[in-house]
């Protein structure tokens, strides 16, 4: 299935847009970790520090795992394989796109990935 120039266009837009916004997110992560104090005498307040440094800890590891999707999403739009999956080379469903621009896989593959059916070489780098 091959998609319209302006559909790709707007798959680029949203997929600049989604980049734009992981970054600012992971930026202002990083930013409230640094504040979090790092001398708390109380043993509650040590708590909820360590809560939130892991809160922004795994927000940031989440943000860095769907940015480089975002990314490999636009490195595809660039070398024209944008909406094929990686695995069986089919056309991923229009659907699925605008649901997940970033997607790398159709949605049978994702099945089989989840399932532990078929390695994810995209997790794996």
């Amino acid at each position: 299935m091959e998609h319209s120039p302006q559909t790709i266009r707007r798959f680029e837009e949203h997929l600049r847009q989604h980049q734009k916004q992981l970054e600012s997110s992971m930026i202002s992560a990083v930013a409230e970790g640094r504040a979090i104090a790092r001398d708390t005498q109380d043993v509650a307040d040590q708590a909820v520090e360590s809560y939130q440094k892991e809160m922004l800890f795994s927000q940031g590891a989440n943000g860095h795992e769907q940015l480089s999707l975002v990314r490999l999403a636009l490195e595809r739009l660039r070398e024209g394989e944008f909406g094929e999956c990686l695995r069986c080379g089919r056309a991923i469903g229009l659907k699925r796109l605008e649901a997940l621009p970033w997607t790398p896989y159709c949605i049978d593959c994702q099945e089989k990935i989840e399932r532990g059916e078929l390695h994810d070489p995209e997790r794996a780098a």
